[in-house]
C-alpha cells in the first residue's frame, strides 16, 4: 500500500522561522491548511504549533479544524457558495467576500445564529480571480457597512494563484491607500490588510513591503520550504516535509520495448516509444499507486536513477535499471512531490497518511 508521511520536526522548524519573522515585523499570519484536505491526523500536528489563525477554502475542512480545537480562529478564504452559508457562519470566524448578495445572506444567517460574522473584502488588483473592482470599492463598502451582525475587519487581495501576477510594492500601496480612504470616509478603523501570501515573503526580506500590510496567509513556504515568488528553495527552511512511499507489488527483469500493434491507452494517448529501448531488458517494478492518486508530472523518485516508464489508473511502472539496491516485492520506493502532487495525494483515500519525527 502507498502511504504519505509528514515530518513533524521539519514542520515545526519552518513554523518557528515564520513565527519569528512575522513577530519581528509586527505582522499577524494565518496558516493556510487547504493542502491537508481536512485530514485530522495532519491537522493535529499543525494545531499543536499553536497558530493564531488557520485558513481553508472548504467549509468541511474548517469543521474538522473546529472539532480538534474549537478556540482556533478560522478563516474561509474564497467567496462563499450560497448553499454553505449556514456552515460558514458556524465554522468560520472570518470569511473573505466579494459579492454583496452573499454578504447579505451571511448577515441574515449570523442574526439567526446570534453571532457577529467578521469579513475581509477582497480587492481586485490584477489577478482577475476574486475581488471587488477598485472603482466599485467605496460604494460596495458602504452597502455592506450597515448590515447587521457583519463586522468588516479588513481588506485583502489575492495574486499569483491563477495567472501568476506577482505582488509588488506598487500594488500593495494601492491596497494601503484604499484602507486609508475607507477609514477616513466611514470613520472606522480597518485593523487588517491581508495583502501577503507565501509569494509576498521576499518583499519583507527586501524591505519593500508597505507598512500597512499587516496580515499574511502562508501555506506553501510552511509546508514546502520554497520561495513561491520564483520557485527556488529557501536555504534556511526545510524542504520535503512530505514524502511518498509506494510498495512494490511486482518486480521482474523485462524488455523495455513493448511488442504488438499499438493503439490508444487508457488516458487517450498514443505512446511513442524510445528507440533506445530496443533489445534492452531492465528490472521493472510495479508500484501500488496510480493516476487516480497523483499526476505523473508532480512527483519524483528520491533515487534519481529510478525512472517512471508507464502508468495506469491504479499502478505505475518504475525502471530500476539493474536493480543495484536489490529491491524486492514488498519493499517501498520513495518519492518527493511538488505542491500539487501533495494536494492530489491528500485527496486520495487510497493513500495512507502517517506522522514521523
Amino acid at each position: 500500500m502507498a502511504f504519505l508521511t509528514l515530518n513533524k520536526t521539519k514542520l515545526k522548524h519552518n513554523f518557528d522561522l515564520l513565527e519569528n519573522l512575522f513577530d519581528t515585523e509586527g505582522i499577524t499570519w494565518a496558516v493556510v491548511g487547504k493542502l491537508l484536505c481536512g485530514n485530522s491526523l495532519f491537522l493535529e500536528q499543525v494545531l499543536e504549533l499553536k497558530p493564531k489563525q488557520i485558513c481553508d477554502s472548504r467549509v468541511s475542512n474548517l469543521k474538522s479544524i473546529k472539532l480538534i480545537d474549537p478556540d482556533i480562529e478560522t478563516i474561509y478564504i474564497k467567496p462563499a457558495p450560497n448553499g454553505s452559508i449556514d456552515e460558514i457562519v458556524e465554522y468560520a470566524d472570518i470569511s473573505f467576500n466579494t459579492e454583496l448578495e452573499t454578504i447579505k445572506l451571511l448577515s441574515k444567517e449570523a442574526v439567526k445564529q446570534d453571532k457577529i460574522h467578521k469579513i475581509v473584502i477582497m480587492v481586485e488588483l490584477g489577478e482577475l480571480r476574486e475581488g471587488v473592482l477598485r472603482e466599485d470599492l467605496i460604494s460596495f463598502y458602504e452597502k455592506v457597512f450597515s448590515l447587521p451582525h457583519i463586522e468588516i475587519i479588513g481588506l485583502g487581495t489575492n495574486l499569483t494563484c491563477m495567472y501568476g501576477i506577482l505582488p509588488n510594492n506598487d500594488k500593495l500601496i494601492q491596497l494601503s491607500l484604499y484602507k486609508e480612504l475607507l477609514e477616513l470616509k466611514f470613520n472606522k478603523k480597518l485593523p487588517f490588510i491581508s495583502g501577503g501570501a507565501s509569494v509576498t515573503l521576499p518583499l519583507i526580506v527586501n524591505h519593500q513591503l508597505p507598512k500597512a500590510i499587516n496580515h499574511f496567509r502562508i501555506g506553501e513556504t510552511l509546508f514546502m520550504g520554497t520561495n513561491a515568488y520564483d520557485g527556488s528553495q529557501y536555504e534556511e527552511y526545510e524542504q520535503h516535509i512530505f514524502k511518498l512511499h509506494a510498495e512494490i507489488i511486482e518486480l521482474h527483469e523485462k524488455p523495455m520495448m513493448p511488442s504488438g500493434e499499438t493503439g490508444i491507452n487508457m488516458t487517450g494517448e498514443k505512446i511513442e516509444f524510445n528507440p533506445e529501448w530496443e533489445d534492452v531488458t531492465k528490472f521493472r517494478a510495479i508500484i501500488d499507486l496510480g493516476l487516480l492518486d497523483i499526476d505523473t508530472d508532480h512527483f519524483f523518485p528520491v533515487n534519481t536513477k529510478h525512472q517512471l516508464v508507464g502508468s495506469s489508473s491504479d499502478m505505475m511502472v518504475i525502471d530500476l535499471d539493474a536493480n543495484p539496491e536489490k529491491l524486492k516485492v514488498g519493499d517501498t520506493i520513495s518519492f518527493h512531490m511538488d505542491y500539487m502532487g501533495i494536494l492530489r495525494l491528500m485527496n486520495s483515500d487510497y493513500v495512507e497518511k502517517k506522522v514521523i519525527t
